[in-house]
C-alpha cells in the first residue's frame, strides 16, 4: 500500500494569498450580519487593512526564492515585485471604489437586480447607498492575481484566472447610471472572457500531451516539466506550437493585446469607473506578470519560435490602440485604446530576452498603473446633472472653469504621451533599451512611430480643455472627497517622481527580474 505523502507548505511565503483570500470571505460574513447602515466603512476598512497586512507580508518574503505548495506557487523576485505592485495599485482603487461624496451613494447601483431604466433604477440612482458587496468581489479578484503571478503550473494558472476573472464580471455590471451600458459590458466581458479560458485551457491539455514524450520523466503542466519537454519531448513539435498559441491567447485576452482586444473599449466605458482603473492596473500587472513567467520560465527554450509571433502581435497592438484613439469621442474609451496601445509597448519589454527586459517591463507595469488609476479619478471628478461627462466635446474649456484640475489631467496626459521628465518617458525607455539590445529594433521603431501617433489625441484634449471658451454644456469638476483626494495625489506624485528619479524603483526591479525554476 502507498503511503500519501503530503505536500509541503510554506504557509509565510503564502500569506499575501491567504490573507485577501481570507478578507474576501470575511466580507460575505460582514454583508450577511453587519446592519447596512455601517457596511460601507466596515467593508472599505476591512479590504484596506487586508491589503496594508498583505503587502506587509510581501516586505517581510522578499528574500523567499522558493517553490512551494507542491510545485504550484513560485515565490522569487518577479513574483514579490508584482504581487507588492498589485496590491499597491489595488489600495488606490480601493479608495476609489470606497469613494461616497463625489456621487451621493457611490458609483455602484443600490439594488443589483433593478430593471435598468425602470422607475426604481431612476430612485436608486438618485442617492440610495451603493451595494457593498463590491468590495468583496474587489478583494477575491486581488486574491486571484496575486496567485496569478506566482503560479508554477498551467492548471494552478487556469484557476487563479478565473478566480479573478469571475468578480470582474459581476464588477462590471453594476455602475449606478447608464445600467444597459454597464449590463451589456459586463455581458460582452464575460462571453468572450469564457471564450479566452476554453482556449487557455485547450492550450493546457495541449501541453501536457507534449510533455508525455520526455523520456523517463511523467506527464505534467508545472514549468520545469514543461522546460524540459521543449528540448527533450519526442512527441511532435505540433502539440507544442498549438498549445502556446491557446495559451497566448488566453493570456493576451487579459492584457488587452490586439487582435483579443475588442471588449476593451466596450468594458472600460460601460463598467463603474472605479472599477476601469482597478482593471486598467491591476489586471494588467497581473496579465503581463503571467505571461512572463510562461515565456520566460516554461517555454525559454522555444523562444526562437514564438518571437516572431508576439513581435507581430505587438506590433498590431501598438497600431490598433494609436490610430483608433485618434476616432475616439469618449474620454473612457480613449483611455481604453490607450490601454491597448502601452499593452503592445509592455510585449516588446516580454520580447527582449534579458534581465534588463524583466526589469523594464515590471517598471513599466507599476508606472502605467499610477498614471492610469490618477487619470480615471480626474474621469470621476467631471459630471453634470446625468454623472459623469465623459463625451470629449463636455470637455472643451475645462481648463478655463476649473485650471487645477485640467493642469492635473493634462500632466497625466503627457505622461501617457512619453513626454521626459514623466513615468511615461522613462518606462518607454525602460523597455525599448533592452529590446535594442536584443536586436529587436523594428519593434522599436514601431513603437516610437506609434507613440507619436498616439500623442495626438493626448494633445488634441489638452488643446480642447485650455483653448476652447467654456459653454453652457461644460461640466463642473466636483470637489473631490478625502479618498478620491488621496488616490490622486498618490498617482500624480508617483507619475512625477518616477519620471524625475526612477532609479531606485529601477533599482529594485532590476534586483527583482530573476526567476526561480
Amino acid at each position: 500500500m502507498t503511503e500519501l505523502k503530503l505536500p509541503s507548505i510554506d504557509y509565510a511565503a503564502l500569506a499575501p494569498i491567504l490573507i485577501m483570500l481570507g478578507a474576501a470571505l470575511v466580507g460575505v460574513l460582514v454583508e450577511a450580519f453587519v446592519p447596512r447602515r455601517l457596511r460601507n466603512t466596515v467593508q472599505l476598512a476591512l479590504a484596506l487593512l487586508a491589503v496594508l497586512v498583505a503587502l506587509t507580508m510581501v516586505i517581510l518574503n522578499a528574500d523567499d526564492r522558493l517553490i512551494t505548495a507542491g510545485q504550484a506557487i513560485a515565490v522569487d523576485g518577479p513574483t514579490l515585485f508584482l504581487q507588492g505592485s498589485i496590491l499597491i495599485l489595488a489600495a488606490m482603487a480601493l479608495l476609489l471604489v470606497g469613494e461616497r461624496t463625489v456621487e451621493r451613494g457611490g458609483a455602484f447601483v443600490a439594488h443589483a437586480a433593478v430593471t435598468a431604466e425602470s422607475a426604481d433604477d431612476r430612485r436608486q440612482a438618485e442617492g440610495m447607498g451603493g451595494t457593498t458587496e463590491v468590495y468583496p468581489l474587489v478583494t477575491f479578484a486581488i486574491g486571484g492575481m496575486l496567485i496569478f503571478v506566482a503560479a508554477n503550473d498551467l492548471l494552478t494558472m487556469f484557476i487563479a484566472l478565473e478566480v479573478f476573472s469571475l468578480p470582474l464580471y459581476l464588477l462590471c455590471a453594476l455602475a449606478r447610471r447608464r445600467r444597459l451600458l454597464s449590463q451589456e459590458a459586463a455581458l460582452k466581458y464575460f462571453m468572450l472572457g469564457a471564450y479566452a479560458s476554453a482556449f487557455f485551457l485547450f492550450g493546457v491539455a495541449l501541453i501536457y500531451g507534449f510533455t508525455a514524450g520526455i523520456p523517463g520523466r511523467g506527464a505534467g503542466v508545472d514549468f520545469a516539466t514543461v522546460h524540459a519537454a521543449v528540448s527533450e519531448s519526442s512527441s511532435s513539435p505540433v502539440l507544442l506550437f498549438a498549445g502556446m498559441a491557446l495559451l497566448a491567447i488566453g493570456l493576451l485576452f487579459k492584457a488587452a493585446a490586439a487582435p483579443f482586444h475588442v471588449w476593451t473599449p466596450d468594458v472600460y466605458q460601460g463598467a463603474p469607473t472605479p472599477v476601469t482603473g482597478f482593471m486598467a492596473a491591476c489586471t494588467k500587472v497581473a496579465a503581463f506578470g503571467a505571461l512572463l513567467r510562461v515565456f520566460h520560465v516554461a517555454f525559454a527554450g522555444a523562444s526562437w519560435d514564438f518571437t516572431p509571433v508576439l513581435g507581430a502581435v505587438a506590433v498590431l497592438t501598438m497600431l490598433v490602440g494609436a490610430v483608433l484613439a485618434v476616432t475616439q469621442t469618449d474620454i473612457k474609451r480613449l483611455l481604453a485604446y490607450s490601454s491597448i496601445a502601452n499593452a503592445g509597448y509592455l510585449l516588446v519589454g516580454v520580447l527582449a530576452p534579458s534581465k534588463e527586459g524583466l526589469s523594464g517591463t515590471m517598471f513599466y507595469l507599476v508606472a502605467y498603473g499610477f498614471s492610469v488609476l490618477a487619470a480615471f479619478a480626474v474621469v470621476t471628478l467631471v459630471r453634470d446633472a446625468d454623472g459623469e461627462a465623459t463625451h470629449l466635446s463636455r470637455w472643451a474649456g475645462l481648463g478655463r472653469r476649473s485650471p487645477f484640475f485640467a493642469a492635473i489631467f493634462t500632466f497625466i496626459l503627457l505622461a501617457f504621451a512619453g513626454i521626459p521628465l514623466t513615468s511615461g518617458f522613462t518606462s518607454k525607455f525602460a523597455v525599448f533599451a533592452p529590446a535594442l539590445d536584443a536586436n529587436q529594433a523594428w519593434l522599436v521603431i514601431a513603437g516610437v512611430l506609434t507613440s507619436m501617433v498616439l500623442a495626438f489625441p493626448y494633445l488634441r484634449v489638452v488643446v480642447m480643455m485650455w483653448l476652447s471658451e467654456p459653454g453652457d454644456a461644460t461640466p463642473t469638476v466636483t470637489v473631490p472627497g478625502a479618498l478620491t483626494s488621496a488616490a490622486l495625489v498618490i498617482g500624480v506624485l508617483a507619475t512625477l517622481v518616477l519620471g524625475v528619479a526612477p532609479a531606485p524603483l529601477l533599482d529594485l526591479a532590476n534586483g527583482a527580474a530573476e526567476f526561480v525554476r
